[in-house]
């Protein structure tokens, strides 16, 4: 059978590219290839549910560009859809002197993005979040939460009613391109496009591999471990509490994270994971474990970032050590309010001179487009990230 696109990956990112290319032409013949039972069932799905506005990024770069349209376009389709959101705000909260010049300097840089944020002193963060404990903060009103998860499956009901065929629980085995198009084996057949987008998250180096590309990285997982506090303090804060990047560090730190079925987490820390796809705690892949030990990039990685990794390992192992990064925000939390614990898990490319990849990275060849990287806030920029992959394959042919 043959398609115009294939596209292989159900996440956010996938299911947004073939709502673009649907959007650009609705006669275009587009069938896209997940390997699990239903869409977003990996980072989509265990991401922290936050609508992002933007505040970290570097003024005028690309992510800071994607994140605001992101977030309006996300917060629109919602409306569409009827799915639940809420723009509940975000508090940065600075705890020491030198996390308040941090703090400020974060304000002039979302000031030149154009993201309207507020200084809230000790006295009002005491009165507005009497539960958390800061010297100062900054309220980011636009940030909001929501269920990715939800719009996947709203985003997959679209695409099939637009004529998109789903092809879940289906592998990829095979890739080969030739001069007039790309042939896609699965387990169950062999599919003929004129151009393959590959989106595939935690196995986007080894799809990109199986093309015959030349690949000079490797996706590390980092599990990022998080508890959710008992019901009762469901209402122990009313923004999201956020920290103040510490720039020596690759990940941003424990925080307080309200979601949209009404539950508060607290986390993540972000360890090294022995398993690309294994949420439990304990998970081991012996081939995920061979990719990184047989990759000279990981570690050097390793090496550069030895002291912050045997720290959140500790963090990891001791609920008690876990529990005082919680308490530095929210002093009233006790050892028994680490309910449930949880994890998702981050791919993070790693170049073979052991560079952590911040930015996009993507595999081009004549005939299709791999997404080997795409950052933190990949489900907040999903939409904005699907037209410059359109964009990018447009422009290649």
């Amino acid at each position: 059978m043959s398609f115009s696109h294939v596209i292989i990956g159900g996440g956010i990112v996938g299911l947004a590219t073939a709502r673009e290319l649907v959007a650009r032409d609705p006669a275009a013949r587009i069938v896209l290839i997940e390997k699990e039972a239903d869409v977003g069932l990996h980072q989509t799905g265990h991401n922290s549910g936050v609508i992002h506005a933007g505040v970290y990024y570097q003024p005028g770069s690309l992510k800071a560009q994607l994140c605001r349209a992101g977030a309006e376009a996300t917060k629109q389709f919602c409306r569409e859809t009827q799915i639940p959101f809420e723009t509940c705000g975000k508090l940065i909260v600075a705890t020491s002197p030198l996390e308040v010049e941090r703090m400020h300097a974060l304000a002039g840089r979302a000031a030149q993005n154009g993201i309207e944020i507020r200084h809230v002193g000790g006295e009002e963060l005491a009165r507005i979040e009497p539960n958390v404990s800061g010297l100062e903060a900054l309220l980011v009103p636009a940030t909001g939460i929501v269920d990715y998860r939800r719009i996947c499956v709203a985003m997959a009901e679209r695409l099939r009613e637009a004529g998109v065929e789903l092809r879940l629980s289906t592998r990829v085995t095979a890739i080969r391109e030739d001069e007039t198009g790309v042939s896609v084996t699965t387990d169950a057949e062999t599919l003929r496009a004129e151009k393959l987008i590959a989106c595939a998250g935690l196995q986007s180096d080894r799809l990109a591999l199986l093309a015959g590309l030349p690949v000079c990285h490797r996706i590390v997982p980092f599990r990022g471990e998080y508890y959710t506090l008992p019901s009762a303090k469901s209402a122990i804060v009313r923004h999201l509490i956020y920290p103040v990047p510490d720039p020596e560090l690759p990940f941003l730190g424990i925080h307080l994270t309200r979601m949209i079925d009404g539950r508060v987490t607290v986390g993540p820390n972000a360890v090294l994971g022995f398993s690309r796809e294994g949420y439990p705690r304990g998970s081991v892949d012996l081939a995920d474990i061979g990719s990184m030990l047989g990759f000279a990039g990981f570690w050097t990685m390793a090496r550069r970032n030895l002291r912050s990794g045997i720290t959140e390992f500790r963090n990891s192992l001791l609920r008690r050590r876990y529990l005082e990064e919680c308490r530095k925000y929210c002093p009233s939390l006790t050892l028994g309010d680490l309910g449930t614990p949880g994890a998702g898990i981050r791919a993070q490319a790693v170049l073979d001179d052991g560079t952590l990849v911040q930015d996009f990275l993507f595999l081009d060849s004549p005939r299709s487009l791999h997404v080997c990287n795409a950052p933190s806030p990949a489900a907040t920029s999903a939409m904005p990230i699907a037209k410059m992959i359109v964009d990018r394959m447009e422009k290649a042919a």
